[in-house]
């Protein structure tokens, strides 16, 4: 283990030497059976339990989020997801047997093995949940990993390594504090597989890093991830959506709608809508926001990144019809809406990360589907319609990482589909069984009987 204290030489001979424990040891672990595998996630969901009260304490330290969404994204779904995990493995560790085309009588499988020794770097906004997940896919997968949270999330991170030298000797399972200097030092190494979740620009680095000694990578970025609101759509539960998912960790998670189309007739009442909600939400009697159930923006860097769109947005003729206060005391941006918004200005142009939603209007269908289509591929696509013509329309002329008709969050929700990016978005995918296979090669072998 490292702390912030050491040397730069220490900290590079540390991860060094660790790297060296865990490539020795890799294939002890890959030939683990499933018992055994579910035994280590066993302890390791235990002390995730055991240690609850810390992460929520350590998460509130790092990010100011509301204590009843550090409950659910930073404990309860680390848990859940472990405990898939466990009951799932033994199915999913079975060789897939496939007849051999040339030779019936000899046998051919599918083998899924480890890929070695992983790495996994988490990201801030959700700095538990993001990290642990990979490393659970990792273990059950068989693999031994290096692991390395945000330098944004430093109590956080301490309790993971709490956590994690609970579980795992160091061979196997290891942490490392600090700042960006021991992910650049960790990136020199020569991995099996990379497991990176935060920003584009940041995976283009990690991916260029993992070309060096062609490890495989799972990138899971982001992007702008539009919402359209086809004729016929229920407004208001659109609106409440909205205002939800805006609220939901100050509007920074990576599948969080970033901008809507809606048609001209319906955009008053979809303001309405939203503010309406955002008021029973997140506003007292006294007409005051509820700090504590609106989670702060990250840092000043990202605060200021955010307040230099929606100033340029405004200076351009874009009008705030919802919030508009950001307060720089204590990074909160309270939950706004744009409307009169164009293509030129930098808010719909760069992410935005924080509950700041800009509209447009559009008058077909085909208008809204060719701004997507000119664009990035995003992480998540939103469409609300009750034309199911409509919708397969949007899907067959887009491409996203996933999509969720009539809702939003729910194809994340879902542990049984593929969670990633496309291009731009990211790259692989992982939740339940696709975890799995994340951190596992797909091996050919064919017996000759």
């Amino acid at each position: 283990m490292t702390t912030t204290q050491q040397t730069a030489a220490d900290l590079s001979k540390d991860i060094a030497r660790v790297f060296a424990l865990q490539q020795a040891h890799q294939w002890d672990v890959k030939a683990s059976t499933a018992e055994q595998r579910k035994a280590k996630l066993a302890k390791l969901k235990a002390a995730v339990e055991a240690h609850a009260d810390e992460i929520v304490a350590a998460v509130l330290e790092d990010t100011r989020k509301p204590e009843g969404e550090i409950r659910v994204t930073e404990v309860l779904n680390i848990v859940g997801n472990i405990q898939l995990n466990i009951d799932s493995l033994d199915d999913w560790m079975k060789p897939t047997e496939v007849t051999p085309s040339k030779n019936p009588n000899d046998r051919a499988l599918i083998a899924y093995e480890a890929r070695g020794v992983c790495l996994v770097l988490g990201p801030w906004n959700f700095p538990l949940g993001l990290t642990l997940g990979p490393v659970a896919a990792a273990v059950a997968a068989g693999n031994c990993c290096m692991v390395k949270l945000t330098d944004l999330c430093p109590a956080t991170a301490r309790i993971a390594g709490v956590i994690l030298r609970e579980v795992f000797d160091e061979n196997e399972v290891a942490l490392f504090e600090g700042d960006v200097s021991v992910a650049t030092a960790l990136l020199e190494l020569p991995f099996n597989h990379i497991f990176f979740t935060g920003s584009p620009r940041v995976g283009k680095i990690v991916m260029a890093a993992a070309a060096k000694h062609l490890a495989s990578v799972t990138l899971e970025l982001g992007g702008k991830s539009p919402v359209i609101i086809d004729d016929g759509a229920d407004i208001d539960k659109i609106a409440a959506d909205l205002a939800g998912a805006k609220q939901f960790n100050g509007g920074q998670a990576c599948i969080c709608p970033d901008y809507v189309f809606v048609k001209e007739d319906q955009k008053d009442r979809l303001v309405e809508g939203f503010k309406a909600n955002v008021a029973k939400n997140l506003y007292g009697e006294d007409g005051k926001i509820k700090k504590d159930s609106i989670a702060q923006i990250v840092n000043e860097a990202n605060f200021n990144r955010v307040k230099a769109m929606v100033d340029d947005a405004v200076a351009q003729g874009a009008t705030v019809a919802v919030g508009g206060e950001l307060d720089a005391t204590d990074l909160t941006i309270h939950p706004t809406m744009l409307t009169d918004v164009t293509p030129q200005m930098k808010i719909l142009q760069d992410e935005i990360f924080a509950p700041v939603l800009p509209v447009m209007t559009y008058d077909t269908l085909d208008q809204a589907i060719g701004y997507i289509e000119a664009r990035e591929k995003p992480l998540a696509l939103y469409v609300y319609s009750p034309d199911e013509a409509h919708v397969q329309k949007v899907l067959d002329r887009t491409s996203s990482g996933g999509v969720t008709v009539n809702g939003v969050f729910s194809h994340y929700l879902e542990n049984r589909l593929p969670f990633g990016g496309v291009n731009g978005s990211g790259m692989g995918s992982y939740h339940g069984y696709f975890g799995f296979k994340a951190f596992s090669h797909e091996r050919a072998i064919y017996v000759h009987q």
